[in-house]
């Protein structure tokens, strides 16, 4: 309201921090995700998972960040009674397939002003499946595929942000966005690429930061 120009608007974080509309936002784009089904209320448990492709499931909380919140159900049996116990507690979730190429890891697209300026794997602990920094992952140099640049780019334009970490799984179909993330860390990206992402930063609002350029970009 001010006219200060925002290095993210308050409007694109909203979107990126709500997992629902996150989604929705990205599939109406055409954006590679992983099958998703949305938890709430009377709806069967068993329908949902198999409307995912069936058990194992990742179950996760609508909104939830660092990993916290992100449950794997290993059979139709652990995973109905996971979303019934949700569903009790009047707490939406979303179903997700999961992707078992993946192997326990993603790869973290840093993008800055509709460009990737830095990339890392993720690659979780012994027997978890989150391969999140803060649940104990390790971070590794990578390089990405044309696809996965142009993947992660279109997903931060699509939610009109101008910093983001967007999270891809490599699968057998392509990448698939699992998170696009508003208010990525920049410590393990910066160690695992070896490249000054905060200079990054702050070289873009050196370019682009002028009075009153608020307008949010992004689909809704």
């Amino acid at each position: 309201m001010q006219g200060v120009y925002p290095l993210n608007e308050s409007v694109a974080i909203g979107r990126a921090r709500d997992k629902l509309r996150a989604l929705q936002l990205l599939a109406r784009a055409g954006i590679g995700l992983p099958v998703t089904a949305f938890a709430h209320g009377p709806r069967a448990a068993v329908e949902v998972v198999r409307e995912v492709g069936g058990a194992p499931v990742v179950i996760k909380l609508v909104e939830g960040t660092q990993g916290l919140g992100v449950i794997l159900a290993d059979t139709e049996a652990s995973a109905k009674s996971t979303i019934e116990a949700f569903s009790a507690a009047s707490v939406n979730i979303l179903v997700q397939e999961f992707i078992h190429e993946a192997e326990g890891t993603d790869v973290r697209a840093f993008v800055i002003g509709g460009r990737v300026v830095a990339a890392m794997k993720r690659v979780g602990v012994s027997g978890e499946f989150r391969s999140n920094l803060h649940r104990g992952g390790a971070a590794q140099a990578v390089d990405i595929s044309f696809e996965e640049r142009l993947t992660a780019v279109r997903a931060a334009a699509v939610l009109g942000l101008n910093v983001c970490g967007v999270d891809l799984l490599r699968s057998n179909r392509g990448p698939l966005v699992i998170e696009v993330n508003a208010s990525p860390g920049i410590e393990g990206v910066e160690q695992a690429s070896g490249i000054d992402v905060a200079n990054e930063i702050i070289a873009f609002l050196e370019t682009s930061a002028r009075p009153g350029a608020t307008e949010t970009r992004g689909n809704g």
